[in-house]
């Protein structure tokens, strides 16, 4: 036996959401509406009644313009002449409907409403037109204003994803010629590690690619990323290089935008513990804190070179570097400036990037998202399932 199926019409819910963004507004025209008819028109009674039936009027007026403009064109753009017939036809029956319902609520007689007993009735009708049509292109530009700041957004977005598409090109091939350069020394001397070497070098190219075609990854598999790099360069470097990874299990289904930790990492193994004789460790810790998703990478490395500030966008930052006549460096700063931008574009100003000193030696990045924009961006789709993938 089938269900019956209860859910509501699209139509129903595409009415009921414009008539909850438009009835602050309505109740304003109609506001409006009864002052200009009581001073300015001097027709009806008291500006209590004109009020009741200005209400009336316009409530009427809304809801049968988008009703009608819903169920005709749903949630597209109507057709201009059709909407403006729309309009002439509606407006009248409007004010007739409405001052029927007006005349009911207040317990005058029906007869009030007729032409020969009203005051200046073409008038009002003329009134509840232009009151239609401006509230109408109002609305219209209204929603041809929203869609142009979200067309504006994903362009934005869509450029800090090149960028960092970009940066993407240009950082990993370094790591994997040094990476190859280090397997053909090792083949002959040390086959056994090279084999081992070359086993996390598929398993962390594998990954790379998995998260450079998503628009956002999961933080656990941002750490299965990590994961696979620290892997491989800890066969690179021996027993010089120690890595912890601190992920809760309750954050590892937290979405947000890929490859935010990566060039941090790679920036403690590169400027930190690489050019360090004896190495250390690299510790990258994932924690909550007063609703902040707080993402640390700390290194027991040389630290940070004094007299540069890391904290502040590079005179190279932002799209303008890439496209002017001067190839950015691949380097500290064009990884940070990148990141920073991601952050700002994605996540709002409180979402930051800072660069300290470690105790007792080596350099601490701190990357900071509040929680309530991280869910916004990554909201999952209506019907999906959460997994950590």
């Amino acid at each position: 036996m089938n269900q019956q199926d209860t859910s509501v019409p699209p139509r129903l819910l595409l009415l009921l959401r414009e008539l909850a963004k438009s009835l602050v507004p309505t109740l304003v025209i109609n506001l409006l509406c009864a002052l200009a008819v009581t001073y300015l028109m001097r027709v009806g009674g008291s500006f209590y009644e004109n009020l009741q039936i200005a209400m009336c009027i316009g409530i009427l007026a809304m809801l049968l313009i988008n009703g009608t403009r819903l169920a005709i064109w749903g949630d597209g753009e109507p057709n201009k002449p059709g909407f403006a017939l729309l309009l002439v036809v509606l407006a009248p029956l409007s004010v007739l409907l409405g001052r029927l319902l007006a005349s009911y609520l207040m317990g005058q007689p029906v007869e009030s409403i007729l032409p020969e007993r009203s005051d200046n009735i073409i008038g009002v009708i003329v009134l509840t037109f232009l009151a239609c049509f401006g509230a109408a292109l109002f609305f219209w530009n209204r929603e041809k204003m929203a869609a142009l700041q979200a067309h504006a957004s994903q362009v934005e977005k869509q450029a800090v994803q090149a960028q960092l598409q970009m940066l993407q090109a240009q950082i990993e091939p370094h790591m994997l010629f040094n990476t190859l350069a280090t397997l053909q020394t090792l083949i002959g001397s040390e086959p056994l590690r090279a084999q081992q070497m070359l086993d996390q070098l598929i398993h962390y190219l594998r990954t790379t690619l998995s998260a450079s075609r998503a628009d956002s990854t999961s933080l656990r598999r941002e750490f299965d990323l990590i994961k696979a790099y620290l892997g491989l360069m800890s066969l690179r470097m021996g027993m010089r290089l120690s890595y912890t990874l601190q992920l809760p299990e309750e954050l590892g289904r937290l979405r947000l935008a890929p490859m935010l930790l990566q060039p941090l990492v790679e920036n403690a193994i590169k400027h930190g513990l690489e050019p360090k004789v004896e190495g250390g460790n690299c510790t990258v810790r994932a924690a909550l804190h007063q609703d902040m998703l707080v993402l640390s990478v700390f290194d027991t490395g040389v630290g940070l070179a004094t007299g540069v500030s890391f904290n502040s966008p590079s005179p190279k930052a932002g799209l303008a570097a890439l496209t002017g006549k001067k190839e950015p460096e691949i380097g500290m700063h064009f990884g940070l400036d990148n990141i920073r931008e991601r952050l700002s574009t994605l996540y709002g100003p409180l979402a930051e990037l800072i660069l300290t000193h470690n105790v007792p030696a080596g350099t601490m990045a701190q990357v900071t998202i509040p929680l309530k924009a991280l869910k916004a961006v990554h909201r999952p789709a209506k019907g999906a399932r959460l997994t950590g993938q």
